[in-house]
């Protein structure tokens, strides 16, 4: 089948769009374009369509109608789905045998307001991970396999439904992180793991900023099977009392947790004062921190930055210093994942000042969320060196080689 779209370019209210039903539906839109030389657009809910640069396109690929759950096998920790099916479909079925996607993907619609949460298809795009990521990783490391059409007009497939090494291509190392970009996912294959049956997390106030980073690194290190790290500059931005905070998150038994939150608390009690959150609070907060919550409501930018956890208070340092206006920050991933919530800036954005100063702790950073005219003039993602960004290219040639998926995303041609 051969789907028939206009020729002449359009504005994004006016684009031709597809809204395939099936594969075959996906493989024939693909061929069109291939063979039209036009550039289309990959969307889903466009839940994350305010991350990276706009697309440059003349047509719409919409897969919010492959929907639905192919299998799921809850005793074997494995479901499949077509890319457009809601987040939420299947976080409710999930629930129903206690079971979670344990890399924690966020609620975009926090961060973008007036978005849906999204879909399996562009969790995976982007390669989504939250507050576990430190123990649990982040969605690649979840996705056992996967259906797709790429740029070629071809179908392919990867993985299957079970974990093992892997000979040859590891292609779902690509195509999660991608954007859309190599190829449009027609089912995805993810392992999913039981919830815990309790969490709860530990709070500790008293410390400085410096001090509590130094205090999550040491935590990463002891043998409390903490999951979560994170500090909190100003607690009352997640919905805790004002000033500094540590949080440290526990999942698992109850009588485990109970024992290893005692044991934390011993250990930390001298520094300062400990609080608690039971497993619903703690549930709440980190749901919060995993939304990116505490930033999401600043007036200027918002950048996700990453440096070494033990420097993470010093880059915020060095940030301010530099004259760059913080309006709200907090830390993740025990101080390795920074948030940073800008004030009024240029018209950059602040990734002059962002990327000079992390030059200097061999860090990088990521504009989240900007109007599209600042998305256009700087580079959202952080600049690869030279041979990384050759190698980007390569592979986005082997898959797309007329660049016609999510042109111009991920500005490797910019």
């Amino acid at each position: 089948m051969r789907l028939a779209f206009g020729r002449r370019p359009r504005s994004l209210a006016r684009m031709d769009v597809v809204k395939p039903r099936n594969e075959d539906d996906v493989l024939a839109a693909v061929q069109a374009a291939r063979d039209d030389e036009v550039p289309v657009e990959v969307i889903g809910h466009g839940s994350k369509r305010g991350l990276g640069r706009a697309v440059s396109a003349e047509r719409q690929i919409d897969t919010s109608g492959l929907t639905g759950i192919t299998l799921y096998e809850p005793a074997e920790l494995v479901l499949s789905a077509r890319p457009g099916t809601p987040l939420a479909d299947i976080a409710k079925l999930l629930d129903e045998h206690n079971q979670e996607l344990a890399f924690e993907p966020m609620d975009p619609s926090k961060l973008w307001p007036g978005n849906s949460a999204g879909t399996l298809g562009g969790t995976v795009a982007v390669n989504a991970g939250g507050p576990r990521r430190i123990k649990a990783g982040a969605a690649r490391d979840h996705l056992l396999g996967f259906r797709a059409v790429s740029g070629r007009g071809d179908i392919f497939k990867s993985g299957g439904q079970v974990m093992k090494n892997v000979t040859g291509y590891d292609l779902s190392k690509l195509i999660a992180g991608s954007h859309g970009t190599l190829a449009v996912m027609t089912e995805v294959t993810v392992k999913v793991l039981p919830r815990a049956d309790t969490e709860r997390t530990l709070i500790l106030r008293g410390l400085d900023e410096a001090a509590a980073i130094a205090a999550l690194n040491e935590a990463s290190g002891l043998p409390y099977e903490t999951s979560s790290f994170a500090c909190l500059p100003d607690g009352s931005w997640a919905g805790l009392e004002p000033g500094c905070c540590l949080a440290l998150r526990l999942e698992g038994p109850a009588v485990s947790v109970n024992r290893r939150f005692e044991e934390l608390a011993n250990y930390f009690g001298g520094r300062g004062t400990v609080g608690d959150l039971d497993e619903r609070a703690s549930r709440l907060f980190w749901g919060v921190l995993r939304d990116a919550e505490p930033v999401a409501g600043v007036a200027g930018a918002v950048w996700k930055v990453s440096v070494a956890p033990s420097q993470g208070s010093a880059a915020v340092v060095a940030l301010r210093s530099a004259g760059l206006t913080l309006e709200r920050w907090y830390y993740d991933w025990a101080g390795g994942l920074i948030w940073l919530g800008l004030g009024t800036v240029g018209e950059d954005a602040g990734a002059a000042t962002i990327r000079s100063v992390l030059a200097g702790f061999d860090g990088h950073a990521t504009l989240m969320r900007a109007d599209e005219a600042v998305r256009a003039a700087v580079p959202v993602f952080h600049p690869q060196p030279e041979p990384l960004a050759a190698l980007s290219r390569r592979v986005k040639a082997s898959f797309d080689p007329l660049d016609i998926l999510n042109r111009g995303r991920l500005g490797l041609h910019a």
